[in-house]
């Protein structure tokens, strides 16, 4: 071999081949992820500009009725809360209370004064339950093991 020329690796040969390949890949690639993306966007935009509410048109938000006083309360099975006018005119804080004193679907009506007292249900006879205990089970195999 002469002198004069130089060694080159197989490595370098190598990477001296691939580079302007790989360098148009790359372009490639990046102009295609680049399409990919503004079309992406291109499509939230749309999207987003179609949602949007028009111009003179209400958007329907829906939540919480806004509170309002109550001022008539009646006591039926539907009754959840006992209003505050209700507790003070009364004394009691409970439904449960309330229909013991006053019986079922009495009305309560803020401002005016408490309906009357129900009369107290006539007590039922008192009688003393007869408790009988239950015999105990006896399994089909297990009286045929004895």
């Amino acid at each position: 071999m002469p002198a004069t020329r130089k060694r080159t690796s197989i490595d370098q040969l190598v990477r001296d081949a691939m580079a302007p390949a790989a360098s148009r890949a790359g372009k490639m690639i990046a102009k295609h992820i680049a399409g990919m993306v503004a079309a992406q966007l291109e499509a939230r935009l749309s999207k987003a500009v179609s949602s949007a509410p028009k111009a003179g048109r209400r958007s329907k938000v829906r939540g919480r009725r806004p509170a309002s006083e109550i001022s008539r309360w009646v006591t039926d099975r539907r009754a959840r809360r006992v209003p505050n006018f209700v507790i003070a005119l009364t004394g009691l804080n409970t439904k449960k209370k309330i229909v013991a004193k006053y019986g079922e679907n009495v009305v309560f009506v803020k401002g005016k004064p408490a309906p009357e007292v129900a009369a107290p249900a006539k007590p039922v006879a008192e009688t003393k339950a007869v408790v009988k205990a239950k015999p105990p089970l006896i399994r089909k195999a297990a009286a045929a093991a004895r």
